[in-house]
């Protein structure tokens, strides 16, 4: 990865973010201005403390020791009033697995993913978070293949990376890389992460700069 995109990635990100809404349903949306980007993962994964240290702000995203925190589909976003225009636009889903709610409310919750993912145009990758401790989980496969029929382009993004040893991390990352191969939606590379020591942080905005390059 260039050191042009890595710059132009920690630009991105060195903005004012902030929360812009939370919707229950699809009803509540937000308009499809710029380019959004969509983080997903197990229950617990670190999706909000991963997108903190995408931003570099402490509690932008709420983060929590209780699975299922997380019940509706988070916006974050430069607001327009701080002279930046609405470029890109951040995404926290409901985390799937295990989740502290009743069944019912799991339920919504899954509704709500499959449909924003099937209707939302402006979406332009889903990074689907996987903890390195465990790796790709039935669940995770799941996902992927809803993914896969939806037609978005995903990428894995490995979480809390520094909790195994490199050699593990080289393992995992061949093991997740020859899972994804063959699924046309999947982007072929593995970005692994830690939010707590900040490994991956810049190749990961990078990444998502990337991104928005390619759909301009």
């Amino acid at each position: 990865m260039s050191d042009k995109l890595i710059e132009t990635g920690r630009k991105l990100f060195a903005r004012p973010w902030d929360f812009w809404r939370g919707t229950p349903n699809m009803q509540h949306l937000p308009p499809m201005n710029g380019t959004e980007i969509a983080f997903a993962g197990r229950s617990n994964v670190g999706k909000s403390s991963l997108i903190n240290a995408l931003v570099n702000q402490n509690s932008l995203a709420r983060t929590s020791n209780t699975p299922g925190r997380t019940q509706e589909l988070n916006f974050f976003h430069v607001p327009p009033e701080q002279g930046a225009p609405t470029d890109l636009v951040i995404v926290d889903m409901p985390g799937y697995g295990f989740a502290a709610a009743p069944e019912a409310k799991v339920k919504e919750w899954t509704r709500l993913i499959h449909d924003y993912l099937r209707g939302r145009q402006n979406l332009a990758r889903v990074y689907v978070l996987v903890d390195a401790r465990h790796g790709l989980k039935p669940v995770d496969v799941e996902v992927l293949d809803e993914l896969g029929k939806s037609a978005v382009s995903y990428q894995i993004v490995l979480t809390k990376a520094d909790q195994i040893s490199v050699t593990a991390l080289d393992d995992l990352i061949a093991a997740t890389l020859e899972t994804v191969k063959k699924r046309a939606a999947a982007f072929p590379e593995i970005i692994a992460t830690s939010s707590r020591k900040g490994q991956g942080i810049p190749e990961l905005r990078a990444a998502i700069a990337q991104v928005i390059e390619d759909r301009r």
